[in-house]
């Protein structure tokens, strides 16, 4: 068997999981307040769930800092598991 055919079963997978994440929007005050709103959870409560401070989950709804690394992913995994449309701007 070729090494070209072996390549596009190995290979393509693990690129179009790389692409994947590159498309994720990135989390921005707005998508952190309306997930938390779709969740019913006070910021104390979103700080519990990700082990992360209140004060950080305040810091990113008011737009100081934006989640990074392990936290926005999970951010994403959390929205995915809660139906929320975490790539379009909220609706007011």
């Amino acid at each position: 068997m070729p090494l070209d055919s072996l390549h596009g079963t190995v290979y393509d997978p693990l690129v179009a999981r790389r692409e994947q994440r590159r498309k994720r929007p990135a989390w921005g005050a707005d998508q952190v307040r309306a997930l938390r709103r779709h969740l019913g959870l006070t910021q104390r409560e979103l700080a519990d769930e990700l082990n992360v401070r209140q004060q950080t989950v305040s810091e990113w709804e008011t737009g100081q800092y934006r989640p990074r690394g392990a936290s926005e992913r999970l951010l994403s995994v959390v929205a995915e598991r809660a139906a929320f449309r975490y790539g379009e701007p909220e609706s007011r």
